[in-house]
């Protein structure tokens, strides 16, 4: 066993020798040093102890002051006060300013039981305080790494997004251009009817790769948080018949990088599920900003989640959820019962970025609309789609525009409207 290095304050050295001797009739191994001045005791504090036994009495000095001392320097060392007689009121408040124990000098049976216990004591409290540091430490880079994994799993997305445009999306613009070309140039009804029929089959399949890009890296965001939302809440209504409505500020002001994705993703995560497993008749989205924080409420009023389902949640779904929002500094709260689930994602903001809301009216999915409308094939108040530019843009050429062949080689400017993303 190692020897427990214990500073003694006392004055007197018969009592120091005399504790010293009852801890070797114990065999307890100690190496001590005694000291009786407030300036000593100040210089000793310093220096690695495994616990402190202090006299009440001192000259021109006390136990409790030395114990103020001691707390005060911010040293964790274990503090035992012995005397001659102590009254109870002194003894509590000793153990309340942070005294490990108190001993009588005509009792000191309790000696060595008292310095083990407040040894031990300090170790474990130790342990715990350096397992709380690797720990923390462990979560640091947790989370490092989880943004890290983010961060490559958005820029691997964007760049399947970019090879999608540029090669398939290349491919498909000149495959058009080829059917647009034959369509203009054949005499065949048969083959004409043929090829139209490949030009729908194509531009299905171009709207299908624009969707994919857009899944994959949603340039929507460009737009801006609330228009990026909008757009998604009536993509939602039209894919599911589903009211969906959103509620938020026009206006956010400038996010820091990364807050609008994580907000939009975790709105696509929540829909997504709420597709899949609520059977809900309603749903709304509220985007707030106050004190300091920026809050998005997914609600739908469909079956709920049973314990067993919040459990499973918290094993996978909503833990990506929660390692999503924590690469923001935020952190994702659910809650569920018979009137429906609610999902609430918070972001605390640097305050430049902070720009104080307040609530407008709930916006049904078709408020807002853009060139992104064309992803699921858009509304009676959209944009036309890209694909269907390229049709009106081929039925023209069939129309006889032979000088604009001639000058651009038979070919019309990005009749897919790949460019435009």
């Amino acid at each position: 066993m190692t020897p427990i290095a214990l500073l003694h304050l006392e004055d007197a050295e018969l009592d120091h020798e005399l504790m010293l001797a009852q801890l070797r009739r114990s065999g307890l191994q100690v190496v001590a040093r005694r000291v009786d001045t407030e300036a000593d005791y100040l210089r000793a504090i310093e220096q690695p102890w495994d616990v402190i036994v202090s006299d009440y009495n001192l000259p021109g000095f006390s136990g409790l002051v030395a114990l103020d001392l001691l707390m005060a320097s911010g040293r964790d060392i274990p503090f035992v006060l012995v005397s001659g007689e102590i009254g109870e009121d002194t003894a509590v408040e000793a153990m309340r300013n942070g005294a490990s124990d108190y001993l009588l000098k005509n009792n000191l049976t309790r000696l060595v039981p008292a310095l083990l216990h407040a040894v031990e004591a300090q170790r474990t409290r130790l342990a715990r305080v350096q397992a709380d540091l690797e720990l923390g430490v462990s979560k640091q880079r947790l989370r490092e790494l989880a943004q890290h994994l983010q961060t490559s799993i958005e820029m691997e997305r964007a760049a399947i997004a970019r090879e999608i445009h540029d090669d398939v999306g290349g491919s498909l613009t000149a495959l058009k251009f080829d059917i647009a070309w034959l369509e203009r140039h054949s005499q065949s009804a048969e083959l004409l009817a043929r090829l139209n029929s490949a030009s729908e089959t194509l531009t299905l399949a171009i709207e299908a790769s624009q969707r994919i890009m857009h899944n994959l890296r949603p340039a929507i965001l460009e737009q801006g948080l609330m228009a990026a939302l909008q757009w998604m809440v009536g993509r939602f209504e039209r894919r599911t018949g589903v009211p969906c409505h959103l509620r938020g500020p026009q206006h956010l002001g400038s996010l820091p990088a990364g807050v609008p994705l994580v907000a939009y993703r975790t709105a696509q995560e929540a829909l997504t599920n709420i597709t899949k497993h609520a059977r809900a008749s309603k749903v709304e989205l509220d985007l707030s900003m106050a004190g300091g924080v920026l809050s998005l409420e997914i609600s739908d009023n469909g079956r709920g989640l049973s314990a067993a389902d919040l459990d499973k949640a918290r094993s996978f779904g909503i833990r990506g959820l929660h390692e999503r929002a924590s690469t923001v500094g935020g952190w994702v709260d659910l809650s569920s019962d018979a009137a429906g689930t609610t999902l609430i994602l918070s972001i605390p903001l640097p305050e430049g970025n902070f720009v104080e809301t307040t609530p407008g009216a709930y916006l049904g999915g078709d408020a807002v609309h853009s060139k992104f409308d064309s992803l699921d094939g858009g509304t009676p108040h959209s944009a036309e789609s890209l694909a269907g530019r390229a049709v009106g843009a081929d039925r023209e050429g069939r129309e006889g525009r032979e000088g604009r062949e001639a000058r651009d080689g038979d070919r019309d400017p990005d009749p897919t409207g790949w460019g435009s993303l």
